[in-house]
């Protein structure tokens, strides 16, 4: 079974949860490009690829160029202690993994569906799951 999310309809979660603009754009059907805007700099390009599924985890990388890498490394550093963040653990270098079934609004989700795949193509995010009890 497959869950399909334009890419406006997730950056319009992201403004509203986040209050910022983050544009997401199609790089290749394993990437997704975010766009950010920091001050002084202009416009970052941060690239996510996603490296394989294992049960309620996600293996990404991420990079952009060495600047890109600093820059998400700090926010990560950062952002350890907020809310949510429980799910994210760094893997060396430029690697994460997000560990979904930690969280507490995913949790119960998991127990029904296994997730399979998430893949990108030019209009949309798509998540493949199957039921457990199909």
């Amino acid at each position: 079974m497959q869950f399909r999310l334009t890419y406006r309809e997730v950056e319009q979660l992201f403004e509203r949860k986040m209050g910022k603009s983050l544009p997401l754009s199609y790089n290749d059907n394993r990437t997704i490009r975010i766009s950010y805007a920091v001050p002084l700099m202009g416009s970052v390009d941060l690239d996510i690829t996603i490296e394989r599924i294992n049960d309620t985890d996600v293996f990404v990388s991420y990079g952009g160029g060495a600047a890109i890498e600093f820059m998400v490394r700090t926010a990560l550093n950062q952002a350890k202690n907020q809310p949510g963040m429980n799910i994210v653990e760094t893997l060396g270098g430029n690697h994460l993994l997000l560990a979904l079934g930690k969280s507490e609004q995913m949790a119960p989700l998991f127990e029904r569906i296994t997730l399979e795949d998430i893949r990108f193509d030019e209009q949309y995010i798509t998540i493949q799951f199957m039921p457990k009890d199909f």
